[in-house]
């Protein structure tokens, strides 16, 4: 079973009195049927439930620690991959990852966050907030795959990059304009998936592509929802009313233009079913990466530029 969150209480109750039907010695026909109808009710309530999340909901989806994380996705995904370290600079970052792979027979390079799991995994990997030789690290891959004529995917998962004083002094600021600068000028194609939580500038460092998707419960934002709240009303226990001010979810930032399509979920969240999550996301990057197709570097260049460019123009001429 899950782990539930404060809104699946229901849920909740249901899913522990069906397992204590199924789990009844010397179970009944009349067991049974009540299990039965326990299921159904299950399946509805979840159905309902999750048709109607609020951005503050959805916020704890995306940040479900059972959910899929980059290292999910690489090992069920990539066939054959080949891990790279190091920014050649200052030192190696685990809070992004990135390497080689084929991804359904093609050869791409797929950088991601990882936020790590269980505690000395979140710690070794820094809860996914990167330092700025993770993103030079990132910039390394991305004009790598493009010295070699490879298409680069992105894992989006991160509450932003680390706000240290030690990532400020050697260069966080630039480390992050950089990333997104390479991004921006690639002559290969990009794809990024926000699989998790897509927070401020250490998400647009790996998601200024081509082609960016968004898992139907994760969210994108310039900034978390405790943040703006603490920010402008100086109580982060208004993140609620942050978050429906943000137009953070995938639904919202659809309509606005800043992603290009939502990958659907399993009822429940990507965390209840890791293998349909894996697959779907999959399809949607082959997907992606065929629409890109025979698109010279230029011309890939440019799409990319300008698609950005528009999003703050507002439809003005």
């Amino acid at each position: 079973m899950p782990t539930f969150l404060e809104f699946e209480k229901p849920i909740a109750e249901i899913e522990g009195r069906i397992q204590e039907l199924r789990h009844a010695p010397g179970s009944s026909a009349e067991v049974s049927k009540e299990a039965a109808r326990l299921e159904a009710k299950h399946a509805k309530l979840l159905r309902q439930t999750y048709a109607k999340l609020t951005p503050w909901q959805k916020t704890l989806v995306a940040r479900h620690h059972e959910r899929p994380h980059t290292v999910d996705y690489l090992a069920g995904l990539v066939e054959d991959f080949v891990p790279l370290a190091g920014d050649r600079s200052f030192g190696e970052d685990r809070a992004i990852i990135g390497g080689l792979g084929r991804l359904r027979g093609r050869s791409v390079v797929v950088i991601g966050h990882e936020k790590g799991t269980g505690t000395d995994g979140r710690v070794k990997h820094n809860f996914g907030m990167a330092r700025p030789e993770g993103y030079r690290k990132a910039q390394r891959l991305m004009l790598m795959a493009e010295r070699f004529g490879l298409p680069v995917v992105t894992l989006v998962d991160t509450a932003g990059a680390y706000p240290g004083i030690d990532a400020e002094a050697r260069g966080q600021a630039e480390a992050i304009a950089r990333a997104i600068d390479v991004c921006l000028g690639l002559k290969v194609p990009l794809v990024s998936v926000i699989i998790g939580e897509g927070g401020s500038g250490g998400a647009m460092a790996l998601a200024s592509a081509n082609v960016v998707l968004m898992l139907e419960h994760s969210i994108y934002s310039v900034i978390s929802p405790e943040g703006c709240a603490s920010i402008l009303w100086r109580n982060d226990g208004t993140a609620q009313e942050a978050a429906d001010a943000l137009k953070l979810t995938a639904q919202d930032l659809l309509e606005l233009g800043v992603i290009d399509a939502i990958v659907p979920e399993p009822l429940g969240g990507a965390h209840r079913d890791k293998g349909a999550s894996l697959a779907r996301v999959g399809d949607a990057i082959i997907g992606a990466l065929d629409s890109l197709a025979g698109l010279d570097g230029p011309t890939l260049k440019t799409r990319r530029r300008d698609k950005f460019l528009a999003m703050g123009r507002n439809g003005l001429a």
